[in-house]
């Protein structure tokens, strides 16, 4: 266990050095999109294609993986949902507190770190449950948040807008050129992979720190909105499912999976599991905020599952590795 905590005590230090220094305002609140825009549109973009390229297109096509994750990541969403809705979180809330459920913190914390303890075969798996959450995950919670009617254009075009955002998100794109490249074994010329390098190495730190800075300025943000007290039913149980529920719901899924005959390999499922330990994802504030959904208990939830997950994630790798 120790050996553990001391490959994952660097990323969540560096998370809480993003928090320290938003909340002291050492970084300027106008300053964090300009870090997520880094962050999102050319550090990642460029660590996931390096990823992408170097794994075996084999690893990014696998469909028992598939088969495996996105069920779990569904019946987590519903599950969520129905456990949520109650005269206080309607749809819109229930929904972001579903996504941050079953949307785990892998593209800025989960590839590098899983890397960093299970070696670069790790990155294949990581990455395909990207594409899942991206893809699938993310608009299936944007659709279900219109329901209440909180937009009068209802779910289908919350839906239109979901798939146009991830048609704009090029975090996905970078995964299938990734493919792409590996599929076909191309390699960019040595300028511009050289290029391509220097960016993906940034990726790591700078998403770490930016997580933290990201939860200090929702917190912020939430905390200037008139707001009473927040029932410990509304976002506690939520912290809870994805830190303990999904792992556990991934682990069991997969075993029956294999016993049933699925060519699953026993290195990916660990990898699925410890994707699904991770806390939740970061951006789904930005999220929140931008739907109109009460940020202030989705912030809350992204904090507890990111500051206990330093010990619940390193454990369920100590358990599975």
């Amino acid at each position: 266990m120790l050996d553990v905590l001391l490959i994952t005590f660097p990323f969540f230090a560096l998370v809480l050095c993003g928090y320290i220094a938003a909340r002291r305002r050492m970084l300027p609140l106008e300053a964090i999109p300009g870090l997520n825009t880094f962050v999102l549109y050319f550090a990642l973009p460029c660590m996931l294609y390096r990823f992408g390229a170097s794994t075996p297109i084999a690893q990014l096509l696998d469909g028992s993986l598939v088969l495996v994750y996105l069920p779990c990541a569904l019946l987590m969403v519903g599950g969520t949902v129905w456990f949520s809705l109650n005269p206080r979180v309607r749809w819109n809330d229930a929904a972001f507190g579903a996504l941050v459920a079953a949307f785990p913190n892998t593209g800025f914390m989960g590839v590098p770190l899983l890397v960093a303890l299970l070696g670069a075969a790790a990155a294949g798996p990581a990455i395909l449950t990207i594409l899942i959450d991206l893809v699938i995950t993310t608009s299936l919670c944007i659709a279900l948040s219109r329901l209440d009617g909180a937009d009068e254009h209802g779910a289908s075009k919350a839906a239109r807008n979901a798939l146009k955002g991830m048609a704009t998100n090029p975090m996905p794109w970078s995964i299938v050129a990734g493919g792409v490249a590996s599929a076909l074994q191309l390699e960019l010329p040595k300028p511009v992979m050289q290029t391509v390098g220097l960016l993906a190495d940034a990726a790591s730190p700078v998403a770490l720190f930016t997580i933290g800075a990201v939860l200090a300025r929702s917190q912020i943000v939430a905390a200037r909105e008139a707001h009473g007290p927040m029932p410990v039913r509304d976002y506690l149980p939520v912290v809870g499912a994805k830190l303990l529920l999904h792992p556990v719901l991934v682990f069991a899924a997969g075993a029956t999976a294999k016993s049933l005959g699925l060519p699953l390999d026993r290195f990916a499922l660990t990898v699925m599991v410890l994707v699904a330990a991770l806390p939740s994802a970061s951006n789904v504030s930005l999220l929140a905020e931008r739907f109109g959904a009460d940020n202030g208990r989705i912030a809350r939830i992204i904090l507890l599952t990111t500051a206990a997950a330093f010990l619940t994630f390193s454990g369920a790798v100590a358990l599975l590795h």
